[in-house]
């Protein structure tokens, strides 16, 4: 028996491969699908299945073309309804790989549709749960994504999930194996564990959602409380999960055309495309095409891509560093962005010795800034989440989070220079890249961010555990 856990760190997602007697399965894959393809080769083994936990909302699965190449047939739970041909299990349907049986235990809650597959190994003992996003390590799959198809609430969504966790899953042993299908970091969950693998038994310790005394009018109103909006792109990626989407191999050959400066300017006049700059931070303050919106490749690219750019429709061309072009366009398929039109041949330099215009992001030292900042003489903007800054902050600065600028546009002045900071320099560049696209260049970025802030000895509050929040 073999079981593999493909993890993708910038979706905070694990697939998962399963193999016996040469027959594997899939589970929860990524839209790339080769890599499976692949490791069932090295074992000399056929895929016979392809399960769907639920219809994903942050990224885009692999499922159809994985289908395609390999005529494994997908499986969903009990009442999915794919615009395509898909087996749709029943609740406690067996399905054999080998050695191993593959169970589906519906466990609505997270989706109507989701569903949990036990895993019972060749003796017939259950080894191990893929709980999709019904049960996360730390956490329970939010209520909150499917309540308009399900034309339910989110609470009672919750109230559902209250049943499937305590009927389906906490009453298996303690030894069984959780494998989940997000990590920390994802927006389907709150409070993740950084660990991607735990057994129930250290769950039902430690999960605030599965307390064995908890009620369930308590586990509605904690699985509901602090419950931020899903990102735009989300119901975008669940249509495209449902009723298909263009082969990534087409998406791929579209996107990688190499376009001179002089075509990449006029496909960008005559398409409305969105110029994206995925090079590193300093690169882009250094040097960047006027209004291109920077989101590098290096950080949490594809779900930033994904709440930030939101319409999935968005014709895209490319800043890419050299080589890492076709990476860029496949981790924006990831999150459905299928229109990348092409990028820069040559990258920004090339658009430099074209002499074509281009604008800079101004950077500050935090010890060049502490004295105007401590004579009130400067307005600094701290773009991190609510929670980060509530954790620790500058003292004085204001609280815009990237995830929600645009509703604080109105907050930075219109004349006067002022100054942007998040942890590190990543998602203060974001900002900065959006607020020149709309036209304010009166900012200036606080270079490696609170990090640098607290070397520098600025005030700063006193710090608070985000966990007490």
């Amino acid at each position: 028996m073999t079981i593999e856990q493909i993890y993708t760190g910038c979706l905070a997602q694990g697939a998962y491969y399963i193999e016996s007697k040469g027959e594997a399965a899939i589970i929860d894959p990524l839209r790339e699908v080769g890599p499976y393809i692949k490791r069932a080769r090295q074992d000399g083994a056929t895929i016979k299945y392809i399960f769907e936990t639920h219809f994903h909302a942050d990224f885009v699965s692999g499922h159809l073309t994985l289908s395609e190449k390999t005529g494994a047939p997908i499986i969903f739970g009990p009442m999915a309804d794919p615009k395509f041909d898909a087996i749709i299990a029943t609740d406690g349907q067996e399905f054999k790989v080998g050695d191993l049986t593959l169970i589906a235990l519906h466990t609505p809650g997270h989706t109507m549709e989701s569903t949990t597959y036990l895993l019972r190994d060749a003796s017939g003992k259950d080894h191990a749960i893929f709980s999709g996003d019904t049960l996360f390590l730390g956490d329970v799959g939010r209520p909150d994504l499917a309540q308009k198809a399900a034309d339910m609430t989110q609470e009672q969504l919750a109230s559902t999930l209250f049943d499937s966790l305590r009927n389906k899953i906490m009453p298996l042993a303690d030894e069984v194996i959780v494998y989940p299908a997000h990590g920390a970091g994802s927006a389907c969950g709150k409070n993740m564990m950084k660990e991607t693998v735990d057994t129930l038994g250290h769950q039902k310790q430690m999960n605030y959602a599965l307390r064995a005394d908890m009620t369930r009018e308590e586990f509605v109103r904690e699985v509901t409380d602090g419950l931020l909006p899903p990102p735009q792109y989300f119901p975008l990626n669940v249509k495209m999960n449902k009723e298909g989407y263009e082969n990534v191999e087409t998406v791929l050959e579209r996107g990688t055309r190499p376009l001179s400066p002089e075509v990449f300017e006029t496909i960008a006049n005559e398409t409305g495309a969105l110029i994206l700059d995925v090079r590193h931070q300093d690169d882009f303050a250094k040097g960047h095409i006027p209004r291109s919106i920077f989101i590098g490749l290096d950080g949490s690219f594809a779900p930033w891509a994904g709440a930030l750019v939101a319409d999935t429709e968005q014709a895209i061309l490319l800043v890419a560093p050299k080589g890492r072009e076709e990476e860029a366009v496949i981790r924006l398929s990831r999150v459905g962005f299928d229109h990348t039109l092409g990028f820069l041949d040559g990258g920004f330099e090339a658009w430099k010795q074209a002499s074509k215009e281009y604008d800079t992001v101004s950077p500050i030292r935090p010890s060049e800034l502490r004295e105007a900042f401590e004579a009130g003489k400067a307005a600094v903007f701290d773009v991190r989440k609510e929670s980060e800054y509530k954790s620790e902050h500058l003292v004085g600065a204001e609280n815009t989070p990237l995830d929600y600028l645009n509703e604080h546009l109105p907050e930075f002045p219109k004349d006067d220079i002022f100054y942007l900071h998040c942890a590190g320099g990543y998602r203060s560049m974001i900002a900065a890249s959006i607020l020149k696209s709309r036209g304010i260049h009166n900012l200036v970025d606080i270079k490696g961010g609170f990090d640098a802030i607290k070397e520098a000895n600025m005030p700063v509050t006193e710090y608070v555990c985000p966990s007490t929040l």
